[in-house]
């Protein structure tokens, strides 16, 4: 069966059903915005759920587990699976449609001839390590952006590099979309939530509060004056090594290039990523605001 429907929301797994409910919506001169999620959701895609109210008549939420942007020996089959629960939630925010295709619709038989591949920005702090990655986020988003047409589609700035990334693919392939990126949405202890922060235990959490910890010092440092690269990345460095997080990277960048910064400014990005046992966290702050634990990251003023 392609169309569910649950209280107020409708649920829709094929293409055609999802191109009905989109044309009914458009037909009622509905505004339309988009959220991209990969499902087992959290206070975090809720909030960009609430954003996505705010500037829209109509809100599409996808959930769909890409297998395109998981290298071999990361965890897609791992990758939690709470769709019951998924909607539950999506119907008490008010969520008008749900699109959770299976792979084979978003990726039919004989696909595969055609990908979006950035040219610049992706092989540096997350696609250092994660080769490919970006070319499945940027492709699935390009084809949810394809089948829904959304007016704005909106997108967490945890997730910093790839919301840079797909400002640069609707700059440079005129996509007639407008990208809102939302603050990070933090927990009481400050950790930037994640659908992945399900895999901790007791004490690997107590651990990753390391990182925005560490992140808070370096914003802080900056707000005193510290403008040295090098010396605000090895306060990030030694917060997260004292506690135990295994450091992949931190950097300090420019927002837009997502080149390495030579001087810190204001809007620079100090980007985080990290092990905690077995479970892979990133997380930033903009330098010039400062991590808020009640909600959601102050962002700079000046």
């Amino acid at each position: 069966m392609s169309v569910a429907t649950g209280g107020a929301v409708e649920v829709v797994r094929t293409e055609p059903a999802l191109r009905e409910a989109i044309g009914r919506a458009r037909r009622g001169g509905s505004r339309i915005a988009l959220v991209p999620t990969m499902g087992a959701l959290h206070e975090g895609h809720l909030r960009l759920v609430d954003r996505a109210r705010e500037r829209a008549d109509f809100v599409v939420v996808s959930i769909f587990v890409n297998p395109l942007q998981f290298g071999p020996s990361e965890d897609l089959d791992r990758y939690p699976r709470t769709l019951d629960r998924d909607l539950a939630l999506l119907e008490e925010r008010d969520v008008h449609l749900v699109f959770c295709p299976d792979v084979e619709v978003m990726y039919p038989p004989g696909a595969g001839a055609v990908a979006v591949v950035p040219e610049r920005g992706a092989d540096t702090l997350c696609g250092a390590s994660r080769p490919g990655h970006f070319r499945g986020v940027l492709t699935v988003v390009a084809k949810l952006f394809g089948l829904v047409a959304p007016d704005v589609a909106v997108f967490g700035r945890k997730d910093f590099q790839q919301a840079e990334l797909i400002r640069a693919m609707v700059r440079d392939l005129n996509m007639p979309v407008v990208i809102d990126v939302a603050p990070v949405v933090r927990d009481g202890g400050g950790l930037a939530l994640s659908s992945r922060n399900r895999y901790l235990s007791a004490g690997e959490r107590e651990t990753a509060l390391a990182i925005p910890r560490s992140l808070e010092a370096c914003a802080r440092a900056f707000l005193a004056g510290e403008r040295s690269v090098p010396r605000l990345r090895d306060i990030v460095h030694r917060g997260l090594e004292r506690a135990g997080v295994r450091v992949e990277y931190v950097e300090i960048v420019d927002p837009g290039t997502l080149d390495a910064a030579e001087v810190a400014h204001v809007g620079s990005v100090c980007a985080v990523a990290g092990r905690v046992g077995s479970t892979r966290l990133i997380d930033n702050v903009v330098l010039g605001g400062m991590l808020d634990t009640d909600g959601g990251d102050v962002e700079p003023v000046g």
